[in-house]
């Protein structure tokens, strides 16, 4: 069977591209590597465009097109490859995106991505769609930011671009720390946002098809440290019905208000209150759907196969209860100032657990190496085993 598919020109795009076809992903890091897994299983070749040669998604797909996401003949390479092309990294150029398209089905689509980048355009689009964020303002000039309303104060501000897992983000309780903020971030566009009396954060992952069609991962109760994903509890009763209902429908209002073609995530802060704000999106699969590879019939992954190759979506279902732990580079450094492989034996001796490990070479600090599944019949029993495996790996208790 040939690994090469034909040119875009020969696909309708109303039509299916069935397995045989190759599927590309811009991007080599580990989601990328979960969704060439997820496209292999399903009898479909991958390519890969990465510039790293030892690029998670690239050392397991069949096609690695080692140039930047830039480069015009890297991205002629891919699209000469592929049938259909989807993203693994939100700030993943627009603009290849957009090149791409021009010759074959991309999703998710160049201008949804673009809205992800910028953290400004992120909050316009949930004004536009009616859904709930946190009280903001656009600071770009000096002007604006002495225009600034204090009762944004004590707010976070962060980086309109480029921010992501903490990053770009500084408190500040202060007009004066404000000022200090704003500098220390090299005076670039940045968004001001109120703080707010969290209870706790979740969010949805939603998949749309050219059609229209939406279909929504369960609600996702979710924990951060150190602006980092920690943990992810999936079960009935993670979330009041009436909240979990309400967070499905705003991200589906978000998913298509923008036309969006793909899988996406919507993260939430719950206020003490029980309200629901919108935080932030992100247009790909996303750390907090990673259980659903074990607790589900249809994973984000096989979700992100099936809108960028125009197959049906089904409503994944889930049959255990999950939590999902987020390895990162420090556990290798739990009792030692050299690398050690984590006590993964006794980890897989608990029942239920799950390893995802992400091929990388080198474990460091503050790196995500890999995640834990951990599934059971009911929330007690996903919790007693979960707690078990955090603490024989060193992962604080939740």
């Amino acid at each position: 069977m040939s690994t090469s598919s034909p040119s875009a020109e020969a696909h309708n795009p109303a039509q299916a591209i069935l397995p045989g076809a190759t599927l590309g992903v811009l991007g080599g890091g580990q989601l990328g590597r979960m969704f060439a897994h997820a496209a292999q299983s399903m009898g479909y070749f991958t390519a890969v465009l990465d510039a790293d040669a030892t690029s998670p998604a690239g050392l397991v797909s069949h096609h690695h097109v080692r140039s930047g996401y830039e480069d015009p003949q890297g991205l002629a390479e891919l699209a000469r490859l592929c049938a259909a092309v989807t993203t693994e990294f939100e700030n993943v150029p627009a603009a290849a995106l957009n090149q791409l398209a021009q010759s074959l089905p991309v999703s998710p689509a160049g201008a949804s991505v673009a809205i992800a980048q910028d953290r400004a355009a992120e909050k316009a689009h949930f004004v536009q769609c009616g859904v709930p964020c946190a009280p903001y303002a656009v600071i770009e000039t000096a002007e604006q930011l002495a225009a600034v309303n204090d009762a944004l104060l004590p707010g976070i501000l962060k980086t309109a671009r480029m921010g992501y897992d903490g990053k770009g983000q500084i408190r500040v309780k202060t007009r004066e720390e404000l000022v200090a903020a704003w500098n220390e971030l090299k005076q670039v566009a940045c968004v001001l946002e109120k703080m707010l009396p969290l209870a706790h954060e979740c969010s949805v992952i939603v998949a749309r098809s050219r059609h229209g069609d939406i279909v929504h991962l369960p609600v996702q109760r979710n924990l951060h440290r150190e602006g980092i994903l920690a943990v992810t509890e999936v079960y009935a009763g993670n979330l009041p019905a009436a909240q979990a209902e309400q967070a499905i429908a705003a991200a589906q209002s978000v998913a298509q208000g923008l036309d969006y073609v793909g899988v996406l995530c919507v993260e939430f802060f719950v206020l003490e209150s029980g309200q629901l704000v919108v935080n932030e999106i992100a247009p790909r699969p996303h750390n907090s759907g990673h259980y659903s590879q074990n607790a589900l019939d249809v994973s984000q992954f096989e979700l992100q196969v099936r809108c960028m190759a125009n197959l049906p979506l089904v409503q994944p279902r889930q049959h255990s209860a999950a939590i999902m732990l987020n390895l990162l580079g420090d556990l290798w450094f739990k009792d030692s100032e050299k690398a050690q492989t984590p006590a993964w034996d006794q980890v897989l001796a608990l029942p239920g657990c799950h390893l995802h490990l992400y091929g990388k070479v080198d474990a460091k600090r503050g790196r995500k190496m890999g995640h834990l599944n951990i599934t059971a019949a009911t929330p007690e029993q996903v919790r007693e085993t979960a707690l078990k495996a955090a603490a024989i790996l060193g992962i604080a208790a939740f």
